[in-house]
């Protein structure tokens, strides 16, 4: 994993993902935001979690763009697609990210508590894992974590964010 991006020409989608995870928030989801690109640049998909919304524990930002992805490509498997994340990935999504075979993986901030990518489980290094994606962390790390921490402090009012 590198926090830094060295390809030429390359073009973030992160704020599009952060904008995702505003609306998240304003909807009372837990901010996390995710966007889908083909191989070309071109977005797929976008998403924030939904957790909540539709009382579904599996209504993860990274799975949402998954099954939207995958319904306009109209195949289970992303091949050549990137994934941009404001939050490491679970070990549920990290496990949906390696079987849908998306190519790279960009993402905002860690997440010691719940992440599977860089902490945790470390699902991408498993002998089991069949598809390991290019992973890219620290991208849109500072605004991905601000908004996720003013998001917690004013749920327990402990913040004047």
């Amino acid at each position: 994993m590198t926090s830094n991006v060295q390809n030429s020409g390359f073009r973030s989608h992160m704020d599009a993902a952060l904008a995702e995870a505003e609306a998240a928030a304003a909807r009372g989801e837990v901010p996390v935001g995710a966007v889908l690109v083909d191989a070309s640049g071109v977005v797929i998909a976008s998403a924030g979690n939904r957790m909540r919304e539709r009382a579904d524990p599996t209504a993860h930002a990274e799975i949402e763009v998954i099954r939207a992805g995958a319904a306009a490509l109209g195949s289970e498997r992303l091949v050549g697609c990137d994934l941009y994340v404001t939050l490491e990935p679970c070990p549920m999504c990290a496990a949906a990210i390696s079987a849908a075979r998306i190519a790279r993986l960009y993402y905002g901030a860690s997440d010691p508590k719940s992440g599977g990518v860089a902490q945790g489980p470390r699902v991408f290094s498993h002998p089991q894992c069949h598809h390991v994606p290019e992973v890219y962390d620290g991208i849109g790390e500072a605004q991905s974590r601000a908004l996720l921490q003013q998001f917690f402090q004013e749920r327990r009012g402990d913040g004047d964010a």
